[in-house]
């Protein structure tokens, strides 16, 4: 049986990096599927995609997707079709059929403990990612108001330097108490 566990939170908060050095350390990961859609629809000329009346649809299609490949013992996603539904809110778009769906399942299909990744308190600007630290406080908030109301478990994955972050997401995945925070910084 596949154990998926969420790692959410605003635009910058780290999620990716965590992301990525647990796909390094072997465990299986399914990258941010909004990021992805950015970059095809940005590589066709479509310069803001999120301005797209379907683009949280297509978000959520491709999370579908990836949640159907995902086979291993443990999965790690960066982000789910709750962080979809979250966006849908933030940018004013209505929550289509599919979306609608592809929540529903995910509310069957994750553990009910969410890592939340919270601001480092500052934002990298990227192609995709065009969100002030104001805006991302705001969506933060959202995020965790719709993981919530959704019956998960939010836990916190505070600043701290990636080692101590993932140490924390696998206290999680494995059932353990947090790590206490370390002391340096980030």
């Amino acid at each position: 049986m596949t154990r998926h566990f969420i790692l959410t939170g605003a635009p910058g908060a780290g999620k990716t990096t965590l992301i990525r050095e647990l796909a390094r350390r072997g465990f299986t990961t399914i990258p941010e599927a909004a990021t992805d859609v950015i970059a095809i629809e940005q590589a066709k000329g479509i310069e803001m995609p999120w301005l797209e009346g379907d683009f949280t649809r297509r978000i959520a299609a491709l999370q579908v997707e990836r949640l159907a490949g995902a086979g291993a013992p443990l999965v790690f996603h960066d982000r789910s079709a709750l962080c979809t539904l979250a966006l849908a809110r933030f940018l004013g778009h209505p929550v289509c059929a599919e979306l609608s769906e592809a929540v529903a399942d995910a509310c069957k299909t994750f553990e009910p403990k969410v890592c939340f990744v919270r601001l480092l308190g500052f934002i990298t600007p990227t192609a995709a990612r065009r969100i002030g630290l104001a805006e991302a406080r705001e969506f933060d908030k959202l995020h965790e108001a719709v993981y919530r109301e959704a019956g998960f478990a939010l836990v916190d994955i505070a600043p701290a330097p990636v080692e101590a972050r993932i140490a924390a997401v696998l206290a999680i995945a494995q059932g353990r108490d947090l790590p206490l925070p370390q002391s340096s910084s980030i």
